[in-house]
């Protein structure tokens, strides 16, 4: 499947870097480097705009490696693009780290994974099928 993108940022365009990668690596687009606070959250562009086909949707997603090494993830994650969106492709980051975070041009800030969608048609009833599992949730299949 191809996908329609404009690339107005300096970067190389999101790519995998496996040949079993679900993920795209997304860069972002700064004329100066961002600082970002502990706790405090920025929406950082990546000069990136798509096209998707009807029934898909872009997810954003955290990369591991920054998660982990610096405390920087994406709160609304999954953050989904819907396939009618032409505007630029944003990512918002916050800082879970205790020290300031310096964002810079071309960082690799996000994942990007193309997902395939079905819209349904709610129907509203007054009662739901018996299951097994019933109404436990919240950790009550074990630890």
């Amino acid at each position: 499947m191809q996908v329609k993108i404009i690339n107005k940022s300096n970067n190389p365009l999101p790519a995998y870097k496996t040949a079993g990668s679900a993920g795209m690596d997304v860069c972002a687009n700064l004329e100066t480097p961002l600082q970002i606070k502990p706790m405090e959250r920025l929406l950082v562009p990546t000069g990136l705009f798509i096209e998707l086909p009807d029934s898909y949707e872009a997810q954003m997603r955290p990369r591991s490696g920054l998660s982990l090494k610096r405390g920087l993830s994406l709160p609304n994650s999954p953050a989904t693009i819907d396939s009618d969106y032409r505007g630029e492709l944003k990512v918002i980051i916050i800082n879970l780290s205790n020290k300031i975070q310096i964002i810079n041009n071309g960082d690799r800030i996000a994942q990007m994974v193309i997902a395939k969608y079905e819209q349904v048609e709610l129907l509203k009833v007054d009662k739901l099928s018996e299951s097994e599992r019933g109404t436990s949730g919240f950790g009550s299949t074990g630890v």
